[in-house]
């Protein structure tokens, strides 16, 4: 093991961790909410709008990416606010925009 240590591999739990976050992740509805939050900041229901889903189930899925501690919030009134608390999303989302607007241009040039 000191030999992966010394070629600068991550340890195990902490891939372990990442694995997780990226499940958190892993659903179409969570990256549209997370891309939107990356440009501000925005409510339940406007999230919902975005995604094309009842506000429950949005708020289902921001409640689990807050309790991963990839989103916070704050309240105006009544409303609540929900923002990025994670700054690697930023990272992640511009991988998977790269990575994938690419396939889809390869895909419609075909």
């Amino acid at each position: 093991m000191a030999n992966a240590k010394t070629n600068g591999l991550i340890d195990v739990s902490v891939l372990s961790q990442a694995a997780h976050c990226l499940r958190t992740l892993a659903h179409p509805h969570r990256l549209r909410i997370v891309q939107m939050l990356l440009n501000g900041q925005y409510t339940v229901g406007e999230l919902a709008e975005a995604c094309g889903i009842p506000s429950h189930m949005a708020s289902e899925h921001i409640c689990l990416m807050k309790d991963r501690g990839l989103l916070t919030s704050r309240r105006e009134g009544r409303c609540a606010f929900y923002e990025i608390a994670e700054p690697g999303l930023e990272g992640i989302m511009s991988c998977i925009k790269t990575r994938f607007e690419r396939e889809l241009k390869r895909s419609v040039d075909s």
